[in-house]
């Protein structure tokens, strides 16, 4: 029984990472409430995980579990029952079990991601809900990416549902009129997931398996939706140029390659093409915009690397740029390294003494490892180095720090 209750379990799993996002979007959009969307979901992988040791897996794990939680809804009492209580509900699978398929989600998430971005719900909450309710992230790891603390961003979500089932926002995808004031968020929690998933280089996080795909797969979507939108075309070509290097970001041994020393040969060359595609695309509608610019940034990046030129004043008019657009941490800490890599590690310093609430943001300390090496201060870039080595999760990440990786090429 061991054995059967441990293969549930990683098929509940395995069904939770996939379509999570996907059940939440459909359930809410029939009862315009995402907390018990919520909950009903979650009694449907206890049910499962009670009931698939002793009675199998079912052909349809999904439309199993969409099957039960639709049950649940609307039952606060039902949302309470036990484990046992479940398995009277098991006798009307059957004719049930095969009616969620992957083709019948539609942009049921997408809908759900623009009600998350419904001007009613504060904007400091929108990604964040997105990101939780849409692609399955916890309140700890979005509270980390948006750099406040769990509770805080525990707070906000909750307050975010609440606001989403009283007002009645509807649960559709708007109309052309209303997109605009919606899309930004949008791109911004598509982006977010990305880049949460970008972080988990070496995938030991089973949370986070496929979330780069499903970001991907959702920008896709939108350029379906809006194949007008410059900014969808860079959010996608961003996207794509980093995930066409994703395979050479660590060696065989799993050591952390810098962009410089990466083998070109593990490139997604198909993935590059697209990304450039899509890029010259936005450009032609000749209005910029962040996430233009972010793409612009990788595919230079990746013409350097790919040429041995070196396009570091064009960098730093481009770091300069995004600044304008989106003076987020982030983008602060690149701008600077940017501007050192140009012969000014002087006044990327001061750049960096200037960004604010950056004690436990790790890549600001790698950054400034970089700037002070630079800048000729070895003492102060061994010691941030280690600063940023001991704020890192990743093994990989601390080893090249702690071995001077910082230096860059020619150490």
């Amino acid at each position: 029984m061991d054995g059967e209750r441990r293969a549930a379990a990683r098929e509940a799993e395995a069904a939770a990472r996939s379509s999570y996002g996907k059940l939440v979007a459909i359930l809410a959009s029939r009862t315009r409430d995402i907390a018990a969307a919520e909950d009903a979901l979650a009694d449907a992988f206890a049910a499962a995980l009670a009931q698939w040791p002793r009675h199998g897996v079912p052909a349809n794990p999904v439309g199993w579990l969409m099957t039960v939680a639709r049950r649940s809804v609307g039952h606060a009492e039902g949302r309470r029952r036990t484990a046992a209580a479940a398995e009277n509900v098991l006798r009307m699978l059957d004719e049930e079990r095969d009616e969620v398929r992957p083709d019948s989600f539609g942009d049921d998430r997408l809908a759900l991601m623009f009600v998350c971005a419904h001007p009613a719900i504060d904007s400091e909450a929108q990604a964040p809900l997105m990101l939780q309710t849409v692609l399955g992230l916890d309140a700890e790891r979005i509270a980390a990416s948006f750099l406040v603390s769990a509770a805080t961003m525990s707070q906000r979500l909750v307050r975010a549902k609440r606001k989403i089932r009283d007002a009645g926002i509807a649960f559709s995808v708007p109309d052309s009129g209303e997109v605009p004031a919606r899309i930004a968020s949008v791109l911004s929690a598509i982006y977010a997931a990305y880049g949460t998933a970008w972080e988990d280089v070496t995938g030991a996080d089973s949370k986070l398996r496929n979330l780069a795909a499903e970001a991907i797969w959702l920008a896709r979507l939108l350029r379906q939706l809006l194949p007008e939108d410059p900014e969808v075309m860079g959010l996608l070509s961003l996207m794509l140029h980093c995930q066409a290097r994703s395979a050479a970001r660590r060696s065989a041994e799993g050591a952390f390659v810098p962009l410089h020393d990466q083998d070109m040969t593990l490139w997604s060359r198909s993935m590059i093409e697209e990304a450039e595609t899509h890029l010259r695309s936005a450009a032609r509608m000749a209005t910029p915009g962040r996430f233009q610019t972010e793409a612009a940034i990788q595919s230079l990046h990746a013409h350097q690397r790919m040429t041995g030129e070196r396009f570091a004043e064009s960098l730093v008019r481009l770091y300069d740029a995004l600044a304008r657009f989106a003076p987020t941490t982030g983008v602060l800490v690149a701008r600077a390294v940017a501007h050192a890599e140009n012969g000014d590690p002087a006044g990327a310093l001061a750049q960096l003494d200037e960004i604010p609430n950056v004690a436990r943001y790790q890549p600001y300390w790698a950054a400034r490892a970089r700037v002070s090496w630079l800048s000729g201060d070895e003492d102060a870039a061994w010691t941030s180095a280690r600063k940023a080595a001991g704020l890192s999760n990743d093994a990989g990440v601390r080893a090249f720090l702690l071995a001077g990786g910082f230096r860059g090429t020619g150490r």
